[in-house]
């Protein structure tokens, strides 16, 4: 659980207010899910079916009214907290001795419930100064970065730096240098936004997202990719706008988003492409870490075609094979900055829309009007970003980057995303800290 109050209250009436007034198509779905919990009785499997995706199910073959049944063991629950945000949700379950938990949930683009997950809630401690930022980050095995910028017209200050110049994995972010390349290319009238891309066997990816699984064939604007591209960090979104971009383009979008070490993203890798050489063949792993720019161009065309990979086969961390996506904190600034103006410049509002869409973590919208937002992730690697504009348009960037050697170590994000949360929380980024 993100749990950005800081506060070790019990159970809240307000916190269940707060989730039965929500009518949204989340707020239902969530107070649905709790249900599932706080019911007097356990539900049986024909009425689990209609509210998950088929993928979901189909992971619990035995069916998935057994889990739910083990997790009301843990209770009775009562609702401690709720925290929607977009098509995501967290709520903190706390059960009959006290110990909470944190059931979490992720909607995808057709209402339906793709992730449903109950756990240990992750409290990330207060942030009020750059030395808590710093006592919350350093863990033994875990390399780290950080970054924090503000920008007032033409002026502009950093207020926080901790080795933001080293090249690190980012995972999922290099869907920003996608989108600028996109941003530019509808910019240039070579794209629009109604235009279709079309999925196909070599161009699907594996999760996250849920255009991987459409079937062969079908034609999605490109609006709606690039948005569950940005919003949704989709993969196979991802690599079908980059094949529509083509490689070339995404390599030039680098260049001009300022990253300070181009090459390091050359070939620029789709997902589908990391996922099979990273967990595929032992041999072109290693062939891969031992080629030149040149030689790893030829292994991309080599290996081109349909997925052999399967979600179960990713473990082992792999980004120091130079299978990721590696950029600085200040080149994820550097980038975040370029989309804003983007935004700014497109006279449709689509590119703000795409990216202001998902803030990753609950933001004051008063404080913060305008947020854009980027999370990644590989085995081994975290990191999550903001662009955050106040109502007077002083724009602040956050850059916070981990990875390890072990998985384990960095663990699912939300301890460093709400880390992220406590900064925007905090007034650090104002001067206001509290």
């Amino acid at each position: 659980m993100i749990d950005l109050s800081g506060s070790d209250a019990s159970a809240s009436p307000d916190a269940q207010a707060a989730l039965d007034a929500d009518g949204t198509p989340l707020g239902r779905r969530t107070r649905w899910a709790v249900e599932l919990l706080t019911a007097p009785e356990a539900p049986a499997e024909e009425d689990l079916s209609g509210a998950f995706v088929p993928v979901f199910l189909a992971r619990h073959p035995q069916g998935f009214s057994a889990t739910v049944e083990q997790w009301r063991g843990q209770g009775p629950f009562a609702v401690a907290d709720y925290q929607p945000v977009a098509h995501k949700s967290w709520v903190t379950l706390e059960g009959p001795t006290g110990v909470r938990s944190t059931l979490s949930l992720t909607l995808d683009s057709s209402g339906l419930i793709r992730v449903l997950h109950l756990g240990p809630e992750t409290v990330t401690p207060p942030v009020r100064t750059w030395e808590d930022l710093e006592r919350a980050l350093e863990q033994p095995g875990v390399t780290w970065s950080a970054l924090v910028t503000r920008a007032d017209g033409g002026a502009a200050e950093t207020l926080y730096a901790k080795d933001a110049d080293r090249p690190m994995p980012n995972g999922s972010s290099y869907k920003l240098y996608l989108m600028r390349a996109l941003a530019e290319a509808v910019a240039a009238g070579s794209v629009r936004w109604d235009d279709e891309v079309t999925v196909r066997p070599a161009l699907r990816s594996l999760p996250t997202g849920d255009m991987q699984e459409l079937p062969d064939g079908s034609r999605v604007p490109v609006r709606e990719t690039a948005y569950k591209m940005i919003a949704m960090s989709d993969n196979t979104a991802a690599d079908l706008i980059q094949d529509l971009l083509g490689r070339d383009a995404v390599e030039r979008a680098v260049v001009a988003g300022g990253h300070s070490e181009p090459a390091l993203l050359r070939p620029f890798l789709t997902s589908h492409e990391v996922f099979e050489i990273g967990w595929g063949a032992p041999e072109t792993r290693a062939e891969w870490a031992a080629a030149d720019e040149a030689g790893r161009r030829r292994l991309l065309e080599r290996i081109a075609g349909p997925m052999t990979v399967r979600g179960s086969d990713l473990g082992t961390t792999v980004h120091k094979l130079g299978l990721d996506w590696h950029m600085s904190a200040w080149d994820v600034s550097r980038v975040l900055t370029a989309l804003a103006e983007d935004g700014a410049a497109d006279p449709s509002g689509v590119v703000d829309d795409i990216l202001t869409a998902y803030p990753g973590v609950p933001v004051d919208s008063a404080r913060w009007p305008r947020v854009v937002f980027k999370g990644g992730s590989c085995p081994g690697v975290m990191m999550f970003c903001w662009l955050l504009e106040d109502p007077d348009g002083v724009r602040y960037t956050l850059v916070l980057q981990q990875c390890a050697d072990d998985q384990k170590l960095i663990g699912d994000g939300q301890f460093l995303r709400g880390t992220g949360g406590r900064v925007i929380e905090s007034g650090l980024l104002s001067g206001t800290s509290r």
